[in-house]
């Protein structure tokens, strides 16, 4: 079942529109806390004060300002800023069709599952379709919360996938780098190295340990349990030269290698048996069901 939706309006390229609905596809998972007064507990609340009279200042009575340079701040108040806000027609309008690979990565920013709406099923498969077998994605615009997207659509697994990117003066100049020349058998060690630890992409392989650790430690704390801290692995320090630093990594790449594989040699395998699922009914309802079945 997909989320609860944030958004609803329709997909328009062309003269074609199809509605739908937009719900996140990723839930960040930071742990978030309360700033406290360390002797009671107490939450610590901001005001708002001026810095000229030192009094505290309603919102009401407070406007934007934005700073030209260092001896000059243009104030704007919210209607003069609300009158600027890109019209809402709640679509998602597409421009142009492109391939993939053209859009670099770096732009990507925050993606969301486009869910049709039952008026629009047929002309969403329609898209689906005509974007797999083309081998292209959407450049579109979108305004979500009153800030114009440029965005991106494609598909993942027979869904729509909305990512918005960031424009292109957003993106910091990319450095000029000037390589220094490496030898033939630094190169060579390089690519086994690559070629030791490649391994298909799987995302439930990776944790954010630290968000785990933090967890634990608030359930020791909660249960009034002792803390407990595991010692961090001192890392092996990397002197020598690079080729030498090479040869140490490809020796213990392929030493964690082999016992990955001789302990996974040494796991006894699970017995397969055949299951059935057991009835919820308690057992003079199971005895008395058998019976009436046996009966018919």
């Amino acid at each position: 079942m997909p989320a609860r939706a944030m958004w609803k309006g329709s997909i328009g390229f062309s003269l074609v529109n199809i509605p739908v609905s937009l719900s996140p596809a990723v839930r960040e998972q930071d742990l978030h806390f309360h700033l406290l007064h360390d002797a009671d507990a107490g939450r610590i609340r901001e005001k708002r004060f001026c810095e000229k009279d030192g009094k505290e200042v309603a919102y009401e009575h407070t406007v934007k300002g934005y700073e030209l340079d260092k001896h000059r701040t243009v104030t704007v108040t919210r209607e003069e800023l609300k009158a600027l806000d890109p019209k809402a027609d709640k679509t998602i309008g597409i421009e142009n069709f492109v391939k993939l690979e053209e859009v670099d990565p770096l732009y990507f920013e925050r993606s969301y599952y486009v869910y049709p709406e039952k008026s629009g099923l047929k002309a969403y498969a329609l898209l689906v379709t005509a974007l797999k077998e083309t081998g292209r994605v959407g450049i579109a615009r979108v305004v979500l919360s009153t800030k114009q997207h440029l965005c991106l659509i494609r598909v993942m697994d027979d869904v729509l996938v909305l990512t918005t990117l960031a424009y292109d003066d957003e993106v910091a100049i990319k450095p000029k780098m000037e390589h220094p020349a490496t030898s033939p058998k630094e190169l060579t060690m390089a690519k086994a190295l690559v070629a030791q630890l490649e391994t298909p992409f799987e995302p439930k392989a990776y944790r954010d340990e630290h968000r785990e650790r933090v967890l634990e430690l608030l359930q020791q704390k909660a249960k009034g349990q002792p803390l407990e801290f595991a010692e961090e692995p001192v890392q092996e320090a990397l002197g020598g030269s690079l080729a030498e630093v090479l040869e140490r990594s490809l020796a213990r790449s392929k030493g964690e290698k082999d016992k990955k594989v001789e302990d996974k040699k040494g796991e006894k395998p699970k017995p397969h048996r055949r299951t059935r699922a057991r009835s919820r009914l308690p057992l003079p309802a199971q005895r008395a069901h058998r019976g009436e079945g046996e009966r018919q």
